[in-house]
């Protein structure tokens, strides 16, 4: 077995047995890790009695990504794939987006296509993927990305590990940004592949003023943490000038410059090469829908 599938899930019953029930039937189904992050309506219960075949960690509190680096640490396969509640990959995506990992020891992820339920339209975000701007090596299966969807991606064990995974500070919401940049300053390459299939059915058990907030929060602390000065204050000016004027903007911006002491501690620029790909994809960033933060 090349592949485990790590859901983390928190207060989503319906939402995880419909994941599960999908995720277990595939033809090529994997190994799967449920990390419960803190559930008060029953969600590990459910996992544990309907799923026997399931690994469950419960987590005594709200690990956010975190429950992703809990479950990576355990497993022993050389790929993860990564699996929201709402997010199921198709029959035969996990087989390809192993195989392309196979293939490629430079790779580092391979981000499937997201079609989005019931109307399987595709996600307004993979027009930016498809026609990525940055510049790969000839090799790469598929167009070159500096940022990745982690429910929708499948990584290797031994880079994710390398850059230590998902940050702890960032928690959840954007959380991605870092741990792209740091793949990408590492050497490794990440891309988008269209035959990799995962269908999204989005929750409406969320908080989409929260996960804005939390958002904005990250997005600020990853522009601080990794880019050159002048880009960093360019993008932070286009991130706040399209968000929202309301309290959940402002409480980003404070969390924000809270972390300033640990931002400037922890700063470390990428290499020129990843900076000229963050600033080849900023037209696009400037011009997506999918990246506005209007919840």
């Amino acid at each position: 077995m090349r592949t485990t599938v790590v859901i983390i899930t928190r207060d989503r019953c319906a939402e995880l047995r419909r994941t599960l029930t999908q995720m277990t039937a595939l033809p090529d189904a994997a190994p799967i890790v449920v990390v419960d992050n803190g559930s008060t309506d029953g969600t590990a219960d459910l996992a544990r009695e309907r799923f026997p075949g399931v690994e469950l960690i419960r987590a005594e509190r709200n690990l956010g990504a975190l429950g992703r680096n809990l479950a990576v640490s355990r497993i022993t396969t050389p790929y993860v794939a990564f699996c929201d509640d709402d997010t199921r990959w198709q029959p035969g995506a996990l087989t390809r987006a192993a195989e392309l990992l196979d293939a490629h020891p430079g790779l580092a992820s391979v981000t499937g296509r997201c079609l989005v339920e019931p109307e399987l339209t595709e996600d307004p975000i993979t027009p930016e993927l498809r026609y990525s701007p940055v510049r790969g090596p000839d090799w790469l299966p598929g167009p070159a990305l500096l940022g990745v969807m982690a429910g929708l991606s499948m990584f290797r064990v031994s880079a994710f590990e390398e850059v230590g995974g998902f940050s702890r500070r960032m928690w959840f919401g954007g959380e991605e940004e870092l741990l792209a940049l740091d793949l990408a300053a590492a050497g490794w390459w990440m891309c988008w592949a269209e035959d990799v299939v995962v269908h999204h059915a989005p929750s409406t058990a969320r908080d989409p003023r929260r996960r804005r907030q939390l958002g904005i929060r990250n997005t600020l602390w990853t522009l601080w943490l990794r880019r050159p000065v002048r880009s960093a204050w360019r993008r932070t000016r286009t991130v706040l000038g399209s968000a929202p004027r309301d309290r959940y903007t402002a409480g980003a911006v404070v969390a924000a410059l809270r972390g300033l002491p640990w931002v400037l501690r922890s700063r470390r620029v990428v290499p020129a090469a990843v900076e000229a790909g963050l600033v080849d994809l900023e037209e696009s960033q400037r011009a997506s829908v999918a990246r506005r933060y209007v919840g």
